[in-house]
């Protein structure tokens, strides 16, 4: 992902992101927080405990897995009283208002994404969801904080949340503008190399640069999908880039953004990094985001290449970046419609379980039965680390706790 828009852009504590740094040891917790024990990860939970936990639960329903209640409770726990979610409030008994926690879009969606579907929160599900539709922008979108500039990563995961929770977000205007009309004004048009991608948001000049993990948002985003999705209908072969004077259909900007993200993986299989100083080094995260969004569009085809190239690749990076990385890979497989216990050799179901409290026994009762025996997801989760990193690998799904930058 690009440093400039990146909570690793951090300015304020002098750090950068890194979901997977090869070569950088996982950091500790801040000694002044103690981890709830209803939290997944062992890392600080500053910038991504509500991200992380809302996938690692989002993970484990998908699978069929019974979360920890203590697990759901922690991430209920965190939900301010205005609906919204901050990162990680670490004395939830404390008002967002009396303590520097801020309310974010992307907490907010995932842990909507969540309780849609375990079903057992709809109240604080249906909180959260107004407070998303009162934090639309004039153009339509959103951006990572109540009034900063809208972004296609921050505008897609929240679509993903409407959507889970049964909304239509082409339905929701500001100022006469929908969501998708700003992913389709954000849209590279069909001329040059970049054809068909998406930017995250205009520079200062106005200029839209391609960006793949803005794309793969992107492509969800058209699709009105979440972060759990399956392969859609197959396209048929030969697709040309759509480009007209007429604003792109949702449909045009999914299947243009996934072309353009087929032709970034034709050669090696993978992305790189775009962080300074990692030259050459392959984007793990950024590729599994891709992975997922072909599949999303029905082009399971293309994705073959950098899902075997992840099946091969990511084991350490795994392991390193933790339980965000293992959730993300869960819901690639769930997409590519393979077995995440078998995941190039990697048990991910039983990995992401070990990061954080055990799931509870399955109902013994039917096919239920089989499923006591497996473990499953836990969330997203960044390492933050100083200076330059080699072996970066951050994805969308393992980004969304940034704070963005003004473009």
């Amino acid at each position: 992902m690009n440093v400039r828009r990146s909570a690793a852009a951090l300015a304020a504590v002098g750090v950068m992101a890194a979901a997977a740094p090869a070569t950088a040891a996982s950091p500790s917790p801040s000694p002044s927080t103690a981890l709830p024990s209803g939290l997944y990860g062992s890392t600080d939970p500053k910038y991504d405990g509500v991200w992380r936990q809302s996938l690692a639960l989002l993970a484990q329903h998908t699978l069929g897995v019974r979360p920890a209640a203590k697990a759901i409770d922690w991430l209920v726990g965190q939900q301010c009283a205005n609906g919204g979610f901050a990162a990680f409030r670490a004395d939830p008994a404390k008002s967002c208002e009396a303590t520097t926690a801020q309310t974010d879009t992307n907490s907010t969606a995932a842990a909507v994404q969540a309780l849609a579907a375990l079903g057992e929160h709809d109240g604080e599900a249906r909180k959260a969801v107004t407070w998303l539709k009162m934090m639309q922008n004039k153009d339509g979108g959103w951006g990572y904080t109540p009034g900063s500039p809208s972004d296609t990563n921050s505008t897609s995961v929240v679509i993903g949340a409407l959507t889970a929770a049964g909304e239509d977000p082409s339905r929701l205007r500001t100022e006469g503008r929908t969501p998708y009309e700003l992913l389709a004004k954000w849209s590279l048009s069909c001329a040059g190399d970049d054809a068909g991608a998406l930017a995250h948001q205009p520079d200062k000049s106005g200029k839209l640069s391609a960006d793949a993990d803005a794309t793969a948002a992107g492509v969800l985003g058209a699709l009105g999908k979440g972060f759990v999705t399956t392969a859609g209908k197959a396209p048929q072969e030969g697709y040309v880039c759509a480009d007209s004077d007429k604003p792109l259909t949702p449909r045009e900007i999914a299947r243009n953004g996934a072309a353009y993200l087929s032709d970034q993986l034709h050669g090696t299989g993978h992305l790189t990094t775009s962080l300074a100083g990692a030259k050459d080094q392959p984007d793990y995260g950024n590729t599994a985001d891709a992975v997922l969004a072909l599949a999303a569009q029905g082009w399971t085809k293309q994705a073959k290449k950098p899902y075997a190239w992840l099946e091969k690749n990511s084991a350490r990076w795994a392991r390193q970046s933790g339980p965000a990385a293992y959730a993300e890979l869960i819901f690639v497989a769930h997409a590519m419609g393979t077995d995440p216990r078998d995941f190039g050799g990697t048990d991910l179901v039983r990995a992401l379980n070990a990061t954080g409290p055990a799931p509870q026994p399955a109902q013994a009762t039917g096919a239920d039965t089989e499923r006591a025996e497996h473990e499953s997801g836990r969330s997203l989760w960044w390492i933050i680390g100083t200076g330059l990193v080699a072996g970066i690998g951050i994805g969308f799904l393992l980004s969304g706790r940034r704070k963005r930058q003004q473009p």
